[in-house]
């Protein structure tokens, strides 16, 4: 059952040419974080950079990536969004182009350059997804394409491109892909509608989501806290529980394969179902996940973990921007989900990687229960404490 603020476009529906548009953009503007163990790791072969500043460079992009995102939603008009993606993609090519003529810190640099306009990229879609008419709906098809596109990608510098060459191949690969995304902003629409003011609030002024809009926005950010802090572990993880190197690579594809058949489901049920039982049920399940990791489980169910942990990631993040919209109808917060996740995504190893040991990575599953524990606070209070005077 479709709630109020789902019925129709805030402003223009965009044409089935913007929208694709729209979402190409998007996805080319998120791809990073999906290959980044395959282009980091090739920088690392070839000695551009050491373990320390592959950390550096990887967290310093995804965190610029998601402040760009969530800045730009913030405080910029949804005007001339051609010339801003012609920009950010030329930018994407630019960095990408420069990255392997690049040596230690300086690589980090430049992947931080290249964060922001990824995240100015995002913006653009996420602008669209909190404007639309069943933002769920638009969600899940943006989470499903760009774990595809990243699949796609992956898939392409580790079959395609020479090893000995994998560093210029790899960013020569995704600087084509920002100076596709250029070309495709031709296909963008001028402008978006700009989403309703508060009281006292002009046209261009600081647009400050209500206090239970930011406290929507912790939900996503625990959510992802969680969720990456504990994937990017899941190769030691997989170690301590004396599975092989095959099991924990095997565990990668999986999850993929059922990232996208979460998406996918995510978006033929956006509408019909409500997104605090679904929530509850994928917070139920994740803990379940967690409890066996910490196990120490066997290689099926390491890998049976794998698939519905990739499910579970992609099915449950659509809805959370119904959420956030029953939180703040005004739309502002939705507008900053993709960003803040983003960032808590960026947090979570950080974080988690401050209460590990090289013999002991259980600290990584306490970590993410306890994100995850909150975040479902967070949800219920925000859908019960609202039925209060």
């Amino acid at each position: 059952m479709k709630t109020p603020q789902t019925v129709s476009w805030i402003g223009p529906r965009p044409t089935a040419w913007q929208i694709t548009a729209i979402l190409f953009v998007g996805t080319i503007g998120i791809l990073i974080p999906g290959v980044q163990p395959v282009v980091l790791g090739a920088l690392l072969t070839e000695q551009h950079i050491n373990l320390s500043q592959l950390g550096h460079a990887a967290s310093v992009e995804l965190l610029v990536m998601g402040a760009t995102a969530a800045l730009a939603a913030a405080l910029l008009a949804p005007r001339q969004l051609r010339t801003v993606c012609i920009a950010a993609g030329l930018i994407l090519a630019l960095g990408n182009y420069f990255t392997p003529l690049a040596r230690g810190e300086t690589v980090t640099a430049v992947r931080a350059i290249t964060g922001a306009a990824g995240g100015l990229l995002i913006w653009i879609t996420a602008s669209m997804i909190a404007r639309s008419a069943a933002p769920d709906r638009w969600a899940g098809i943006y989470l499903t394409v760009q774990t595809l596109a990243q699949f796609i990608f992956a898939a392409m510098m580790t079959s395609w491109i020479n090893p000995d060459h994998a560093v210029h191949g790899d960013f020569a690969l995704l600087a084509v892909a920002g100076l596709i995304c250029a070309v495709a902003a031709f296909a963008l629409p001028s402008a978006f509608v700009a989403l309703p003011k508060g009281a006292g609030e002009v046209e261009g002024s600081f647009a400050i989501p209500p206090p239970r809009g930011f406290a929507a926005l912790g939900v996503p950010f625990l959510l992802m806290m969680c969720i990456v802090g504990i994937w990017v572990y899941y190769d030691p993880i997989a170690q301590q529980a004396g599975l092989s190197p095959h099991i924990s690579g095997m565990a990668v594809y999986i999850s993929l394969a059922f990232q996208v058949l979460g998406g996918t489901l995510a978006t033929l049920t956006a509408g019909r179902l409500k997104w605090f039982p679904v929530f509850v049920i994928c917070v139920a399940v994740d803990f379940g996940m967690i409890a066996l990791l910490g196990a120490r489980p066997s290689a099926l169910l390491f890998l049976v973990d794998a698939a519905v942990f990739g499910f579970i990631w992609l099915f449950i993040l659509p809805f959370l921007v119904p959420m956030t919209i029953e939180a703040d109808p005004s739309r502002r917060s939705a507008v900053l989900i993709s960003g803040v996740a983003l960032l808590g995504a960026s947090l979570g190893p950080t974080l988690a990687g401050m209460i590990i040991t090289p013999d002991d990575t259980r600290g990584a599953l306490w970590f993410g229960a306890a994100c995850l524990f909150l975040s479902l606070g967070i949800a219920t209070g925000l859908r019960f404490v609202k039925k209060l005077p």
